[in-house]
């Protein structure tokens, strides 16, 4: 038997208690139940593994680019500052939480099999990095109590599971005007931004003409490129943090700034002061980058397997996808977000400068374009939905508030994490990580029976709102139709039936297909 207990202590001790192998492991299941070749599974699982890697390759990049801004912010405004980058603190959490993180995500995909398959709420999350990123929040939130692994897998999955299958389920009645279908369902940890900006919408813009009516200079669409977008924010915020430092600082403390913490060399002149904070800002683009490649690597081949599996465990549940998918419906509108939720962005930095850090303690949250651009853009799309152009720039405005606010209240339950200079930026993570780590204040047997208490009041609402909302077809834009009607467009011979669309451009090269009428 001595042969058996080293052997199962070497299998849990160097291959399952690490996320790389854990995750190529479960890719190569996936790939398995799906039939695959004997070679599509060894690459599959093999990419998979190497994905994970990068991800903590790409965290040691982030740590090192973003040592030198936190010393500036400090500098400059006495207090904590952080930029949201999902994909950065993921990266960061991963050399603590890896496996745990791993098993979590795992389960939790399960239960809202489970729940898609056994509940009201047939939906499948698709979007896996999100899956990837909750996970690792609930894992952080869970972990900062002292629980042992068992505990945070358990009520973390739970959790997941619940999260995976309620958000799209709050969302759908929105989603629905946006798409004028029912085969869509958007899988997105940015829910919360969505709903309050196509509720602003309806009480905005009822006689607002759609932002499809505008015509927007294509100067403005290289924007769309995520990394051109996280690299050119993080040189702007570099520089004009080292401007402000060596202003108020002067050139003796402000040149040490990229010696902290980085080994960096003290900078011998303002020019190379200036020139190493582009440089901190693009390799900051870089590090992003990295991190998503590997999160993209992972996911080629994880989400295939997983959406085999769910297909045959829940026939003919909505796919709950990625927040670009309603981008094709409102082009305009998802610029004009982008810009509203940056601007909102800005408002909330100042007051959180100005009022609520001196008065709060709350940490200083400065807008990144990534977050922005994504959760703006989709709020511009579903405030349009329900209120034209104002509902567009009302409810992207929105939803840069939340994520300001959101993330800075949720800095306050992870912990060590707390410290990172990043944190996460969609706004599900911040109210749903904040009122779990608050909870679990309580400690003990009690804070866990208020966590599972509060992801069932989660689960149940959601199913309340899709026996008494989705179901019964209630349209958040019918007022706005009466005085507004949108345009009737023929669905396919077969259906015989219309949806209701907005007058579309034709989408740029690259950007996601919308799914076809039912």
């Amino acid at each position: 038997m001595g042969w058996f207990v080293t052997l199962a202590t070497f299998l849990v001790n160097e291959i399952l208690s690490e996320p790389a192998y854990l995750i190529g492991i479960i890719t190569a299941v996936g790939l398995i139940a799906m039939k695959k070749s004997t070679g599509q599974i060894i690459g599959g699982a093999i990419k998979a593994t190497l994905g994970f890697l990068l991800i903590g390759a790409g965290a040691g990049l982030v740590t090192d680019s973003l040592a030198p801004l936190g010393t500036m912010i400090q500098g400059v405004t006495g207090a904590h500052g952080v930029i949201p980058t999902n994909e950065a603190i993921v990266g960061i959490a991963q050399d603590q939480f890896g496996s745990r993180v791993a098993w979590l995500m795992i389960l939790g995909f399960v239960v809202s099999l489970l729940l898609a398959r056994f509940t009201p709420l047939r939906y499948v999350f698709l979007t896996g990095h999100h899956m990837l990123f909750m996970a690792t929040l609930l894992t952080v939130v869970l972990a900062n109590g002292g629980r042992s692994t068992i505990v945070v897998v358990a009520v973390g999955g739970v959790l997941l599971g619940i999260m995976l299958v309620a958000m799209p389920a709050f969302a759908h009645p929105w989603t629905k005007r946006v798409t004028g279908s029912d085969t869509v369902a958007i899988g997105h940890f940015g829910t919360a931004g969505y709903i309050v900006a196509g509720a602003a919408g309806k009480v905005v813009g009822k006689r607002s003409r759609s932002t499809e009516e505008m015509k927007l200079p294509e100067g403005l669409r290289f924007l769309r490129d995520s990394m051109v977008a996280t690299a050119l924010s993080m040189l702007l915020i570099y520089l004009v943090m080292a401007v402000l430092l060596l202003i108020k600082e002067g050139q003796k403390a402000a040149f040490k700034a990229f010696a902290t913490g980085t080994g960096g060399a003290v900078a011998t002149g303002t020019g190379n002061y200036l020139m190493q904070s582009v440089m901190q800002g693009l390799q900051f683009g870089i590090a992003v980058a990295v991190i998503l490649f590997g999160v993209r690597t992972i996911l080629g081949e994880l989400v295939p397997a997983f959406q085999g599996i769910a297909r045959k465990v829940v026939p003919g549940a909505l796919p709950a996808l990625d927040a670009p998918i309603v981008f094709p419906y409102a082009q305009n509108a998802v610029l004009i977000g982008f810009i509203s939720s940056f601007t909102g962005g800005l408002i909330g930095l100042a007051l959180l400068t100005w009022i609520f850090n001196p008065a709060f303690g709350l940490a200083l949250v400065l807008p990144g374009l990534v977050p922005h651009f994504f959760t703006g853009g989709a709020a511009g799309v579903y405030g349009n939905a329900t209120g034209g152009r104002r509902g567009a720039v009302v409810g992207a405005f929105l939803n840069g508030l939340l994520i300001t606010f959101l993330p800075a209240l949720l800095l306050k339950v992870l912990g060590a994490f707390g410290d990172q200079n990043t944190t996460f930026g969609d706004a599900d993570f911040g109210w749903f990580g904040a009122l779990i780590g608050n909870a679990g204040k309580a400690g003990g047997a009690a804070g866990l029976v208020v966590i599972v208490l509060l992801g069932l009041a989660v689960l149940g609402a959601a199913i309340l709102v899709q026996k008494r909302v989705v179901d019964t077809g209630w349209d958040p834009g019918a007022a706005r139709d009466a005085l507004m009607p949108r345009e009737s467009v023929v669905a396919p011979a077969e259906t015989g039936a219309t949806t209701a669309a907005y007058a579309k451009i034709p989408p740029p090269a690259g950007a996601p297909a919308p799914p076809p009428a039912p």
